[in-house]
């Protein structure tokens, strides 16, 4: 019996009540499952074709320009404009690839439930993003002590990682960020939030956050695809958990993510 098995057993159910809440859970996560392939589905047929339509529309288009023997400066510099697009588009398509791989190897990678101290976690991680944002003023407020949980440790630090660098991202337009993160062990389970000061949100379209390639915000403001909490989401429902987030537009926002423990 593998790890992951041995978790489902240590939580097998004592009382036909805790049967049935087991049975409704693991139909919200059948649920969950069925709408991440929808939404894979989408991504693939719609998302990934829109960068791919630039390249094939602006590749005759530069063919036209530089038809004639002795093309002049004007052709030249609207051929170089399309050149610089359909590059834009490609690099913006490698990036979709790259997070649709990270998403497809956090889904179907086994799950190997072990004992992580977050504390250390949570510092290596802090020291790690601080050094790819130089010159930035940012203030961080990381639990000096945390309990230690049970998750894959490599999905949580991926996971944490998403979470934090999310934050840092949108946080940047402030002149002093403020980065949060609170830890809670309950009989509920494990408990994460990850808060900031940032740019925030419409509430209203909070769901939306959490689909592959969604943004609320223009590429020319913040960089990314958006595949980072699509990545949170997959990894606390891998967990028997699940993410949320809330905000609020020009005042930050709280992401949430846990899942039970393992007894």
């Amino acid at each position: 019996m593998d790890q992951e098995q041995q978790a489902g057993a240590e939580l097998a159910p004592q009382t036909l009540e805790q049967a049935l809440a087991l049975l409704a859970r693991r139909d919200a996560q059948l649920a969950a499952l069925r709408s991440e392939q929808q939404a894979w589905v989408h991504a693939v047929s719609h998302d990934l074709r829109a960068p791919l339509r630039h390249v094939l529309a602006f590749n005759p288009l530069i063919a036209e320009l530089l038809q004639s023997p002795h093309p002049g400066a004007e052709e030249l510099e609207e051929a170089l404009g399309f050149l610089h697009t359909m590059d834009q588009s490609a690099q913006r398509m490698a990036a979709m690839f790259d997070g649709l791989l990270q998403l497809a190897r956090a889904t179907r990678q086994a799950l190997s439930w072990q004992a992580v101290d977050l504390a250390p976690l949570l510092h290596s991680l802090k020291q790690q993003l601080e050094s790819a944002a130089p010159g930035r003023n940012i203030v961080w407020r990381l639990p000096e002590a945390c309990p230690v949980v049970q998750a894959d440790p490599q999905l949580l630090e991926q996971a944490l990682r998403a979470a934090l660098s999310n934050a840092l991202k949108f946080s940047r337009g402030v002149p002093q960020a403020c980065i949060q993160v609170g830890v809670s062990l309950s009989d509920d389970g494990l408990a994460i939030a990850v808060s900031d000061n940032g740019v925030g949100f419409d509430e209203a379209r909070a769901d939306r956050l959490f689909g592959i390639f969604q943004r609320m915000h223009r590429e020319a403001e913040f960089e990314g695809v958006g595949t980072g909490l699509a990545l949170v989401r997959s990894i606390c429902r891998r967990h028997g958990g699940e993410a949320s987030i809330h905000g609020q537009n020009g005042l930050g926002c709280e992401l949430r993510l846990g899942w039970p423990q393992p007894r």
